[in-house]
């Protein structure tokens, strides 16, 4: 594992304290004037744990409150998005070290133990700098005895690579097959479980670990030409593979400087994302095609390209939205896009009790709210709040939320069915239950309308299931469905 060298502040700069925690000639100044870059990874994995943040929405207020660009700000964020993705196997690693369980170490000390855990067997900083600089951070944000402890876990810590400590803490057992890829890999086991049974639906239960470890990649950056507004040729990076109006960012690429995404005529947006627009709007329908709705519009991504897509035709899209705050994100992508020529209206609602009359609308997107758990690489910290009790209750949603959607859509139109998990509860068993309890409604084969999109096809009969080890996208999941 490797990440970004530290920049000027980083462990190699005048953020390292380079003679150690209790060394001559350490500065006196704290260490938020002398390292604000692990002050400000130390702060997104706070606001991840006490405020259910999101890490890569919380990292651009963190950065800019520390005024850091550049190498600083990917060295934070490396060193606080892959903290969060790995925290699992660093706290077996931990509580190897520990001689108390790891709930009884006070938070504030864990954040910074798992920094300093990744800086010493993640990245490339020097033990001496990952050390010492962990200990002044804990000495002036906890207590100087915590700093004491935080000293000598790290110095346990250093004494292995990670090979060496996942020799240790997660030796390959047959018997425990789904707790040695827990730990190996940093996801929760009823998580590994789930998500080796998706990959048996398709027949490839084998390449689970494959699939774990392209979760613990972060994802380049995807953007998204909206049609009528911008042209692909316009955006940086490589064209998308299978998206006709995505470009792929290199590494380091900066999405702000790009014009046509500043000008709002194009976006940042996961090609699977993509795909799902794309797949809805080019199902064909019979007869009227003018009344598009995305049941779930929020925080309208999707509905900013179809709603282009749709004016292309002179259609016109509807994005329905139960949270005031997503749908004002709807809306604000609309206006930012210049879409609005294609969008309706934003409407907020309950869509298990959508505002539409039977058999109304041409084509529509239920893009379900589901456990995420196929966009892990972009939502580490999903992996550690999502729990068997969740999915229970979005199981119950998405059947809901489908059926209200199957009695919108009018015979001869599209209905697409989305989820960004490949969990098989809430994909082929959500659409195989909607297909049994309602009469006339079928599933057609949504995989023609995506054209060449290699070994994607879904645990159902004419579905798709997207990957992130094969795809470098997120696991989305697509079904498309008729009503006679």
């Amino acid at each position: 594992m490797s990440g970004p060298r530290p920049g000027r502040r980083g462990a190699g700069g005048r953020g390292a304290g380079g003679r150690g925690a209790g060394g001559r000639g350490r500065s006196t100044r704290p260490p938020r004037d002398r390292d604000p870059v692990r002050l400000a990874a130390l702060s997104v994995l706070r606001a991840v744990r006490v405020e259910d943040g999101y890490t890569n929405l919380v990292l651009p207020a963190v950065l800019a409150q520390h005024e850091l660009s550049g190498r600083d700000a990917a060295f934070v964020t490396e060193l606080a998005a892959g903290t969060i993705r790995r925290q699992g196997t660093y706290d077996a690693i931990l509580a190897a070290c520990i001689d108390r369980p790891l709930r009884k170490v006070e938070s504030k000390v864990l954040d910074a133990l798992r920094l300093g855990t990744h800086q010493l067997l993640g990245m490339r900083v020097p033990a001496h700098a990952a050390i010492s600089t962990t200990v002044d951070l804990v000495r002036a944000k906890v207590s100087p005895g915590a700093a004491g402890f935080t000293n000598a876990v790290l110095r346990k810590v250093s004494a292995r690579d990670l090979t060496g400590w996942l020799a240790e803490v997660a030796p390959e057992d047959a018997t425990d097959h789904l707790g040695h890829l827990a730990v190996v890999h940093s996801h929760p086991r009823w998580v590994v479980e789930r998500l080796e049974q998706a990959l048996d639906g398709v027949g490839a239960a084998e390449e689970v670990g494959d699939l774990l470890a392209a979760d613990n990649r972060a994802p380049r950056v995807t953007l998204v030409a909206r049609p009528g507004l911008a042209e692909r040729d316009e955006l940086p990076g490589e064209p998308t593979p299978y998206s006709p109006f995505g470009t792929v960012l290199g590494t380091g690429g900066d999405p702000g400087a790009v014009p046509a995404v500043v000008q709002g005529r194009a976006g940042v947006q996961d090609e699977g994302s993509q795909l799902v627009a794309v797949a809805l709007a080019q199902a064909p329908v019979d007869g009227r095609d003018e009344r598009w709705v995305d049941l779930c519009a929020g925080p309208g991504g999707k509905a900013a390209l179809l709603a282009a897509l749709a004016a292309e035709r002179g259609a016109h899209l509807v994005g329905a939205e139960l949270h005031d705050h997503r749908a004002k994100l709807v809306a604000r992508a609309a206006r930012a896009s210049k879409g609005a020529v294609g969008l309706a209206g934003v409407v907020q609602t309950d869509s298990t009790h959508a505002p539409f009359a039977d058999d109304s609308i041409d084509r529509v997107l239920l893009d379900a709210p589901c456990t995420g758990l196929g966009a892990l690489r972009r939502r580490p910290e999903a992996r550690w709040r999502r729990t068997v009790a969740d999915l229970e209750d979005l199981v119950a949603l998405q059947r809901a939320l489908l059926a209200e959607a199957v009695r919108v859509v009018r015979p001869g139109g599209a209905l697409l069915y989305a989820t960004c998990s490949p969990v098989l509860e809430e994909t082929a068993q959500v659409v195989s239950a909607a297909l049994a309890d309602t009469p006339g409604v079928r599933l057609d084969d949504v995989r023609p309308v995506l054209g060449e999109v290699p070994d994607a096809d879904g645990p159902l009969p004419g579905t798709v299931q997207l990957w992130p080890h094969r795809h470098s996208t997120d696991a989305m999941f697509l079904a498309l469905l008729r009503k006679d």
